[in-house]
């Protein structure tokens, strides 16, 4: 039986040098081919079969993950296969957009991708330089092309980068979109007998008309404001600036070492505005120029978290306080009975009370923008979820159909500004909200994981044995999100509605190793603003210290 084993293993050990190999025969980036010929020489079995004994699977996010050797990394012919089923189901003649960040071989990866989409008889256009997510997003719509590719991995860690799909609405894709084009990246040979082009290099007219965009979103008058930012050394800054000038703020006081786009992130542990210590630098700017807002940006400005000094230091505003703030201003600044204002699942029930205050459709929808941008029915005007991503519209609509870090960043500054005039600020207004809607207060907490099968282990367990109470509350109703209740579509996720109006959302992330939890308290319209937020905090604290000890 031994010997036999034995056998087994020396022939998987076979296989995966054979796939390997035929790895190294097609590949072009000679840091990948020697990577992969170090493993072969010292028989690396395990890191041989990390990367070859599983794949990355493209889905709605398009793919995403570690750089490096292997059909389960992002490589050179990993990109060149999605580019190839891209082209085999748009067809030729079909016009694709290509943006790029800064991370490690974002350029290298789109150039790649613009060979092939040409190769294949499509026009590709790439982007001048590394710029943001949303402005390729935007240029998708706004040069009227078939569908958009940006190469980035957003928030991720130094190591990883992706490859999102945006369709002709501007939007990322949606099921069954993604299985068609995975079906497609299947059945695509070997990445060099593919047939190779030169795609076209747009110029900086595209960013201009971007700029003019977002700059057209209602933003009053007032533009008197100290701003501290940092873009966490990615690619937003000079798009934030450019834009900030044109709209008439004054330059923001920009973290120094943190200004230019590093692919290392050498400052932060993780390049997320969410994540603890990530904007300790551009806090301590702020104290040192007196300034009136934070900003902060991730890598590749899609997202966008902001602050507001106090004397006690500066206090973020989570997203869902952001987006409330954001979501009353858009509305307060659009008109028409067809207004739909849109969030998530995950994100506070906040939105769905403005809305009904104001007479403006409400709806929600599963995580993630490609379902956002497809709320309805109605005019969508504005959308967010509570991971900082924010989409800014105006009577005219978004101008940016995904998230779009850059326009919420000035609208936030747009509300601020009014506030100072009257001498007052962000939690000024947040505590008119509370008064007005009620106190939603959030938390999130994430359980990171190095083996994603402790994920399903964890959803497993609480679909088998759900808890009863949590944070001494009784846990009065489950929805299993694998069923689609309220007509959303199925997604792998539970939420349980809590006595006294809370609520918590369970769900995997869909780009990170994270199980993520997703807490709401509601206490109604309270007198004592302070008194309830520090009574909603003990209770989001007693809630996440069961789900804690459920999880871990």
């Amino acid at each position: 039986m031994i010997d036999k084993i034995d056998e087994l293993q020396g022939l998987r050990m076979d296989d995966l040098a054979r796939r390997a190999e035929e790895w190294l025969a097609q590949d072009p980036d000679p840091d990948t081919r020697e990577e992969l010929g170090k493993l072969l020489a010292a028989g690396d079995t395990a890191a041989l079969r990390d990367r070859f004994g599983a794949k990355l699977e493209f889905g709605t996010a398009g793919l995403r993950g570690e750089l490096g050797a292997g059909p389960n990394r992002m490589n050179r012919v990993t990109v060149r296969r999605a580019a190839a089923g891209l082209a085999a189901v748009l067809g030729a003649g079909r016009h694709v957009v290509i943006g790029y960040d800064a991370r490690h071989k974002s350029e290298v990866f789109a150039r790649d991708s613009a060979a092939v989409l040409t190769g294949a008889g499509l026009r590709a256009s790439l982007l001048p330089r590394p710029l943001p997510t949303p402005v390729l997003a935007f240029a998708v719509r706004h040069l009227g092309a078939d569908a958009g590719v940006m190469v980035t991995a957003s928030h991720n860690p130094p190591r990883d980068n992706g490859y999102k799909v945006y369709w002709g609405d501007g939007s990322q894709i949606v099921p069954p979109l993604d299985a068609e084009i995975s079906a497609a990246i299947d059945a695509v040979g070997r990445v060099d007998e593919l047939p190779l082009g030169e795609g076209e290099t747009l110029d900086d007219a595209i960013v201009t008309s971007y700029l003019a965009a977002v700059t057209a979103l209602p933003l009053g008058e007032a533009r008197e404001l100290r701003v501290a930012y940092t873009p966490l050394h990615g690619v937003g800054r000079a798009t934030l600036e450019a834009a900030f000038a044109r709209a008439g703020f004054a330059a923001p006081h920009v973290v120094a070492a943190q200004a230019e786009p590093d692919p290392e992130f050498p400052t932060v542990a993780f390049p997320n505005p969410e994540e603890p210590g990530a904007t300790d630098l551009v806090i301590e700017l702020a104290g040192r120029t007196g300034a009136d807002l934070v900003l902060a940006n991730d890598p590749d400005a899609d997202r966008c978290a902001a602050g507001v000094p106090t004397p006690g230091g500066v206090r973020m505003l989570t997203g869902d306080e952001l987006g409330g703030l954001l979501a009353e201003h858009v509305i307060r600044h659009t008109s028409g009975p067809d207004r739909v204002v849109a969030t998530t699942i995950v994100s506070s029930s906040l939105l769905s009370r403005i809305a009904a205050a104001h007479g403006v459709g409400y709806a929600e929808t599963l995580t993630g923008f490609k379902w956002i941008m497809k709320a309805g029915p109605g005019r969508l005007v504005f959308g967010y979820e509570e991971a900082l991503g924010y989409s800014i519209g105006s009577d005219a609509g978004p101008p940016v159909h995904d998230k779009d870090g850059i326009g919420a960043a000035l609208t936030v500054a747009a509300i601020a500004a009014a506030a100072r005039r009257e001498g007052r600020t962000l939690l000024d207004l947040l505590d008119d909200q509370a008064r007005r809607y009620g106190l939603h207060a959030t938390r999130q907490l994430s359980i990171r994981v190095d083996d994603l099968s402790l994920i399903t282990t964890a959803m497993d367990r609480l679909r088998t044995t759900p808890p009863t109470t949590l944070g001494g509350r009784q846990v009065e109703s489950a929805d299993d999100l694998t069923t689609g209740p309220g007509g959303l579509p199925p997604t792998d996720g539970l939420r349980y509605h809590l006595s006294g109006g809370a609520r918590v959302v369970i769900r995997p992330s869909g780009t990170e190793p994270k199980l993520k939890c997703y807490l709401e308290v509601v206490i109604p319209s309270p007198a004592d603003v302070p008194a309830a937020r520090a009574k909603a905090a003990t209770a989001l604290t007693e809630i996440a210290t069961d789900l804690s000890a459920i999880l871990t």
